[in-house]
């Protein structure tokens, strides 16, 4: 009885994690987050001058963090079908970010040695490029998925 009595408050807590949702006005604090990153981005590529880098991965991880919260609110309506959405979403997310990840060094390593024929050097993408790239996938795909149920 003690092991079945483990397994169902393991379960508990794990479910508890998997439908975590923050409340539905975070999606708008996620928007005014990702654009004030973006605005300040333009700012720092165009106004400031000097040694900016440090100013450039803030940005970058904010505009993260701000997707992050758009990508774990609530709608305004929340039933069984956004939960199935929400899912499908991050799936799609998952598996076009490998091939994303697997496929785009190779890319940019073959159209930057058509473009520049001094034989660039390989380069791997960074973990700005493939999680922004994710999320934005993901935000995409659910919103889509949601709009065409």
């Amino acid at each position: 009885m003690d092991l079945e009595n483990q397994i169902n408050c393991e379960r508990k807590r794990f479910n508890k994690l998997l439908n975590f949702r923050l409340p539905h006005r975070f999606m708008t604090i996620g928007v005014v987050i990702v654009l004030l990153s973006i605005a300040l981005m333009f700012v720092r590529a165009f106004v400031l001058e000097g040694d900016t880098l440090w100013l450039k991965q803030l940005l970058q991880k904010t505009m993260l963090v701000g997707m992050l919260v758009m990508s774990m609110s609530k709608d305004k309506i929340e039933d069984e079908m956004t939960h199935s959405l929400r899912a499908q979403s991050y799936a799609i997310a998952f598996v076009i970010g490998v091939v994303y990840a697997l496929i785009m060094p190779y890319v940019e390593f073959g159209v930057s040695n058509v473009v520049h024929s001094g034989g660039e050097a390989f380069k791997d993408l960074g973990d700005f490029q493939v999680l922004l790239f994710m999320l934005m996938i993901q935000l995409m795909f659910y919103h889509n998925l949601k709009r065409y149920r």
